[in-house]
């Protein structure tokens, strides 16, 4: 009975997601392999512009991916249609090459914050588009990638 209970409780625990999130889109890429023309477009909706959000982006690899790091190029459109990019660089092991995140035998996921206090100034459809920035083309190892947006139920 008491050992009944415990499983109980700890099943609730485990299956309790403090994150609320607004969005959260999987893309997988075939073979594992991302050319440079494998563009990833995730599109959501924002409805209100007093809301406080973060940003996360989450990397499942293979663990006989060749390096510490993976550089991506993110694009961010708005409603405007007014565009802005920037360069970030992906840390996924450290420089002992252990890999970051939860890695089971032939595999990690790696969730990491890309914006934390993230907020719109305007209402409507936004949309991120991630591409590969690496001096190979295509890189291998890569399973798939992750946007998940985080109501952080804060106002600005």
């Amino acid at each position: 009975m008491i050992a009944t209970s415990v499983l109980a409780c700890l099943f609730a625990i485990i299956s309790c997601d403090d994150k609320n999130y607004i969005y959260d889109e999987s893309q997988e890429l075939l073979e594992a392999k991302w050319a440079y023309q494998d563009t990833l477009n995730y599109t959501f909706q924002i409805t209100d512009t007093t809301k406080i959000y973060n940003i996360y982006l989450e990397l499942d690899h293979s663990t006989d991916y060749a390096y510490q790091n993976l550089y991506l190029k993110m694009h961010t459109q708005f409603p405007s249609g007014k565009r802005i990019s920037q360069q970030v660089s992906f840390e996924l092991a450290d420089k002992y090459g252990q890999w970051y995140g939860d890695c089971g035998s032939n595999s990690c996921t790696l969730l990491v914050p890309s914006q934390k206090g993230a907020y719109f100034n305007a209402i409507g459809e936004h949309s991120i588009t991630i591409e590969q920035f690496m001096r190979k083309d295509p890189i291998e190892g890569i399973k798939g990638l992750s946007v998940r947006i985080e109501d952080t139920g804060s106002s600005r």
